[in-house]
């Protein structure tokens, strides 16, 4: 049984409704102290592998940065929400950048703006840079959005199905190279800014 599967049946046992604020605090506490290998995680069974960035799907993937010797500090694990194309690439709302009580109430926001409510494999985020821009409730996403390069994507794309967003949300998989007190002091910055 995979990781997924097992957190999921956790959380069953535990009576935890699926998609709540509940939900959400659970998880958030429950997969915070797992071990994680980031290999294994996209060879899950739920998983879909596949080689372009789609909009509006949750996505991970190992990720080189072009100019990552000027930069104070990247990932080279993205949890991404992906906005859009861009130049040679894409944009993507990058979760990681967040501290975990951020990350909650950005996903809270980010949840009320899907195709639909079923929470299944088809469902995906709603998500424009100009709504992002102008919702007060979404004030979380400017230390997230970035521009990534496809070329600097290492392999494919694990997405991740709308059942299993809130597991993979809080799942300590940031792989990142600089200090990460640092990205969360410049985070919170960007967001009160």
């Amino acid at each position: 049984m995979g990781l997924f599967q097992t957190v999921e049946q956790e959380a069953f046992r535990a009576g935890i409704n699926p998609r709540t604020k509940q939900s959400r605090d659970w998880f958030r506490k429950k997969v915070q102290r797992m071990r994680v290998n980031r290999r294994s995680l996209m060879r899950e069974d739920e998983i879909q592998m596949t080689s372009s960035a789609i909009p509006g799907s949750m996505a991970m993937y190992f990720y080189d940065a072009k100019n990552k010797d000027t930069l104070p500090y990247w990932d080279s694990f993205p949890l991404v929400i992906i906005v859009g194309p861009a130049e040679k690439g894409f944009y993507g709302l990058n979760l990681h950048y967040l501290p975990i009580p951020l990350r909650a109430k950005f996903l809270d926001g980010l949840m009320d703006i899907t195709t639909d409510k079923r929470y299944n494999e088809n469902t995906k985020f709603n998500v424009k840079y100009s709504y992002l821009n102008r919702a007060a409730k979404m004030k979380y996403f400017k230390p997230c959005f970035k521009h990534y390069l496809t070329s600097q994507v290492e392999g494919q794309f694990a997405v991740v199905p709308a059942p299993e967003w809130e597991i993979a949300t809080f799942l300590p998989t940031a792989q990142w190279n600089g200090n990460k007190s640092q990205v969360y002091k410049d985070s919170r910055n960007k967001i009160n800014a």
